[in-house]
């Protein structure tokens, strides 16, 4: 059977991507990172969401010989000139706590009106082919605004969704059922446009 790397070490985003490619799970055998634990992860150098995509799947392409989707994204906020960005899990400088970037998010946007407080949750897929170097590139994105306080209980390793309220439902992008979450999901999204090249080229 032919196989497929997802590689990330993030679990939320590894149930994210495999949700996305359940369509194809009798075709081919994913695999993800678990299966490689002496694999270093790469340093994220990129100064967009695609550069650190490429990155990623490429690195982790080599590093395993095995074709491999990986993905970056973030949160761009409109009244902070898109930040944090690429930079959204190390926005002071350092791989901060969900609990840090809610409170710095909140402590920047404190002085912000709410007819202001626009943002996006953004996303880029990459599919890289170690065979050949080719990779493909799918990218997602959500609208919505930054809340003044967040949600209660928030999901564990995604301190911004915490805060996300989701235009298209006016609720807070953590109280979406599983059927809304698997439509609106961008990172579900990105990688589901993948598959048309990932049957194709592997």
């Amino acid at each position: 059977m032919k196989k497929l790397l997802i590689a990330t070490s993030n679990p939320g985003k590894k149930i994210e991507i495999l949700k996305a490619l359940e369509i194809i799970i009798k075709e081919f055998e994913l695999i993800t990172l678990d299966n490689f634990p002496n694999i270093s992860e790469p340093e994220e150098t990129g100064k967009t969401f695609k550069e650190n995509a490429v990155l990623k799947a490429k690195y982790y392409a080599l590093e395993t010989n095995l074709p491999t989707i990986a993905d970056d994204g973030g949160i761009m906020i409109d009244a902070l000139n898109g930040k944090p960005g690429v930079k959204s899990r190390r926005w002071p400088g350092y791989v901060a706590t969900d609990e840090e970037l809610i409170q710095i998010t909140l402590k920047k946007m404190k002085n912000i009106k709410d007819a202001d407080r626009q943002a996006q949750l953004v996303t880029c897929a990459c599919l890289y082919l170690p065979k050949n170097g080719k990779h493909f590139l799918a990218e997602e994105k959500i609208s919505g605004k930054i809340a003044n306080k967040p949600i209660e209980n928030y999901k564990k390793g995604y301190p911004y969704r915490a805060l996300f309220i989701v235009h298209k439902l006016n609720i807070f992008y953590d109280q979406l059922t599983d059927s809304e979450h698997d439509k609106i999901n961008h990172r579900v999204k990105a990688v589901r446009k993948l598959i048309k090249e990932i049957k194709k080229n592997i």
